[in-house]
């Protein structure tokens, strides 16, 4: 077995392709046994980026590759969560449909049996312009502010529980909840809403698939958003992980994950003491997480400056 490069009480990282070690070593070891696969792989652009992105149809290719041994390493109820942005076509202001044909190929591979969950929205208010060319030159272009996280599983009852990741309740929801009183009836959806509907007190209320990275900066443009979206603190300019890369003269990860929505999904979707795998996994958002929240992990990158960052993630006090 390749000895890891760092490893916890809880979790293990390995330097390698990813590819190859869950065909040769991983497989032999977890089939079956991993609860959720979480990861945001390198994201099909144009240019190519420092942390290993491919470019055009060899991404496609590349990625449906790996549906099937990530399957099934998968147990029967676990799931894949996948991040994965937007991508445009070559100096044009035209979006590509490069990175849905990914997902619909990983997702429709025969070998792996995989279905669509939910479709998540993760919007990022704090994002800087881009497509550059077109937002910020030529303007003829908005800011690509959001990804697209897709839950998908081997089952189409997967584990996962609401009930675990609940959102505060709206001012208005606490009003109605302190006056017990509000407007029943026949909705214009033709929903029919009776008079004890709102009634009881779950604790908070189910969550929606937006997920929001609130701006540190007071009057953000995520304000004018409704109060009861659930927002993830955007704070990756000052959290310990950052603050040590930049005392020890290194770059931090140039497209890590919100440690918030890495959470969400984890606690949605496992409870402690299950396995989540990262095979795309950089600075380890993922296993960072998961070792706070009692989770086991195992995660993979193939640049060994990610392992040393996770390392200096995981240091944390």
């Amino acid at each position: 077995m390749m000895e890891p490069f760092h490893k916890t009480d809880k979790g293990i990282y390995y330097l390698g392709d990813s590819y190859k070690l869950i065909q040769d070593e991983l497989l032999h070891l977890y089939e079956g046994k991993l609860n959720l696969i979480l990861t945001s792989p390198p994201f099909p652009l144009n240019n190519k980026k420092k942390y290993g992105n491919l470019m055009g149809s060899a991404y496609i290719d590349w990625f449906s590759a790996y549906a099937p041994f990530l399957s099934r390493l998968l147990t029967p109820d676990g799931s894949i969560v996948i991040e994965i942005g937007n991508s445009w076509e070559r100096e044009r202001p035209v979006q590509s449909f490069f990175h849905l044909e990914a997902l619909m190929n990983f997702t429709r591979n025969p070998e792996a049996g995989l279905r669509l969950c939910q479709e998540f929205v993760c919007y990022n208010p704090s994002r800087l312009p881009s497509p550059a060319q077109w937002v910020t030159v030529e303007r003829i272009r908005t800011i690509d502010s959001y990804t697209h996280i897709w839950w998908l599983a081997k089952s189409d009852h997967p584990k996962a529980d609401n009930r675990r990741v609940l959102r505060p309740y709206s001012k208005s929801m606490l009003q109605l909840l302190k006056k017990k009183k509000y407007n029943p009836g026949k909705r214009p959806s033709e929903h029919h809403i009776s008079e004890q509907s709102f009634f009881q007190d779950h604790g908070g209320s189910i969550m929606p698939n937006f997920l929001d990275l609130k701006s540190s900066k007071e009057g953000s443009e995520s304000n004018r958003l409704p109060e009861n979206v659930l927002r993830f603190s955007n704070t990756a300019s000052n959290d310990f992980y950052t603050r040590a890369c930049k005392d020890q003269g290194i770059k931090p990860h140039p497209a890590r994950m919100n440690p918030g929505v890495a959470a969400f999904f984890i606690e949605f979707l496992t409870d402690p003491g299950d396995f989540v795998l990262d095979p795309f996994a950089g600075s380890n958002t993922t296993g960072f997480v998961a070792e706070k929240l009692d989770r086991r992990w195992i995660s993979i990158d193939i640049k060994k400056e990610y392992g040393i960052h996770s390392k200096i993630r995981l240091s944390e006090p």
